[in-house]
């Protein structure tokens, strides 16, 4: 049976480094979840790969919003990946589509070509594509390694039966990697339905500030709160997909 890979999904050099510590096998490096995710700072990339010593995966998403880019952002995308491999990664991670919510075949091949010898991930931007069959066959020809989906659902749980469709598609091409609101409890049920050898998650949880606040008539939406990978949630999700 195949080795079982569980990536975080670390907001920042503080939570990859609590992934390391609950023992995850890979993280993807971020900012800005509450956006779905955008492009680390190049502090935060430098010193968790400099940090860390399992695989760092860097994620390159300019903005939030959707996945159709213009040339200029296509440009900053392309430099995050050259400053990300020079820095050491292991792997990045992109997705752009086309205007029909299709593959962008030909930016996404260049900028796995850009890459090399990094490890590609098309991200979940393959949630919005028009066609999952049709979207699988053009990640494959772009050369990227991975696929993270969710099914085309909100969460991966609720798509179990499209992951499992698109791992027998898939045929050993390309790994197709489950995420979106999987959890210690949820995993397990989910890689032996779904037969995926790579789960991601960010086993995060909300921190109270230890500041105390002084508003004024300022309104702030955080709330003086911060969202952290929680070691103790990594730790559980790494002992129940080592049960399996």
């Amino acid at each position: 049976m195949a080795e079982h890979i569980f990536e975080v999904c670390a907001n920042s050099f503080t939570s990859a480094m609590a992934a390391q510590e609950g023992g995850a096998n890979r993280i993807e490096l971020c900012a800005g979840l509450q956006t779905g995710g955008l492009t680390p700072s190049a502090a935060e990339i430098k010193l968790t790969i400099q940090n860390l010593t399992i695989p760092v995966f860097v994620l390159i998403r300019p903005r939030g919003g959707d996945f159709l880019y213009s040339k200029y952002e296509f440009e900053v995308m392309k430099e995050d990946i050259l400053y990300a491999k020079d820095s050491g990664a292991a792997g990045v991670v992109f997705g752009i589509l086309n205007p029909s919510a299709e593959i962008d075949v030909e930016r996404c091949a260049a900028l796995v070509n850009i890459a090399k010898p990094m490890h590609t991930t098309f991200h979940r931007a393959f949630d919005r594509v028009a066609d999952y069959s049709t979207a699988l066959e053009d990640v494959i020809k772009t050369g990227a390694q991975r696929i993270l989906t969710s099914g085309l659902s909100e969460k991966a749980a609720d798509g179990k039966a499209l992951l499992k469709r698109l791992v027998k598609l898939a045929e050993n091409r390309i790994s197709i990697m489950a995420g979106g609101g999987i959890t210690p409890e949820n995993v397990t049920e989910i890689i032996l339905q779904t037969g995926v050898n790579e789960v991601h998650a960010s086993c995060s949880a909300v921190m109270q500030s230890n500041m105390n606040p002084h508003f004024n008539n300022v309104a702030f939406t955080s709330n003086y709160q911060n969202t952290v990978t929680d070691v103790a949630v990594v730790k559980k999700m790494v002992a129940a997909i080592k049960q399996i």
